[in-house]
């Protein structure tokens, strides 16, 4: 029989046409919000890409690809949202703002999960800042957390990390004790080879279901795609 996660697959298609169809005009007034280059060698085409994508999120079950990460919203929704993000990254910061109101709009619909994607070649403090943000996690703070090393981006370094965590009253000491831990480590290591895995050339990068979102995206194209999906889903209920 068909699954769940099946079935929201072979949504793509439709979405494409709805890519298609407003990408262009939403997506060319915000080329300043590009995302910024990984150095790996990126995919031929975007059809290329999108197949690749579809092909590696249909290889493992839901719970593989969540895993762990730090997720808002819906855990039974049918829609999930992946964010690969970067805390140096300034077009991350950008989205996170965007992000933020469109999951708090839709959170009976969809399940919004946070992926580490540090690119170290450019940004010396993405992977302190991930480790710092995996052990606010551990003590359940980690949106708080993800906020404040956002809004406090020109100031990353150990000194926020710290500040941060006291605001917020972590166990200072345990906080210290996992961001230097293998567990933090070997947590962002994981998301970092999904990344790899989806190919993925910068943050912010996205996933909704199996369908990559160009990182510049605006929240128009977000509700729009969500918009498609329901529809999708509602006709094969009724």
């Amino acid at each position: 029989m068909e699954t769940r996660w099946q079935r929201l697959r072979q949504s793509k298609l439709l979405l494409w046409v709805c890519l298609g169809a407003v990408g262009l005009g939403l997506l060319m007034p915000l080329v300043l919000l590009l995302p910024r280059r990984n150095a790996s060698t990126p995919p031929e085409s975007r059809e290329e890409h999108q197949a690749l994508v579809t092909t590696v999120i249909g290889s493992m079950d839901r719970q593989t690809l969540i895993g762990d990460s730090p997720t808002k919203g819906n855990t039974n929704a049918e829609v999930v949202l992946f964010k690969f993000s970067d805390f140096q990254c300034l077009y991350c910061a950008v989205a996170a703002g965007h992000m933020k109101q469109f999951v708090g709009n839709h959170e009976a619909d969809i399940l919004y999960v946070y992926k580490h994607f540090p690119l170290t070649q450019i940004h010396p403090e993405a992977i302190p800042s991930a480790q710092a943000a995996w052990a606010a996690d551990q003590q359940g703070q980690f949106w708080l957390y993800h906020d404040g090393l956002y809004v406090n981006q020109d100031r990353l370094g150990d000194e926020l990390y710290v500040e941060l965590a006291e605001a917020m009253n972590l166990d200072l000491e345990q906080f210290n004790r996992d961001r230097a831990s293998d567990a933090a480590a070997a947590a962002i290591q994981r998301d970092l080879e999904l990344a790899q895995q989806l190919q993925l050339q910068g943050t912010p990068s996205f996933v909704m279901n199996d369908l990559l979102i160009p990182g510049g995206a605006p929240p128009q194209l977000f509700e729009e795609i969500l918009n498609q999906i329901n529809e999708l889903l509602e006709s094969r209920q009724g």
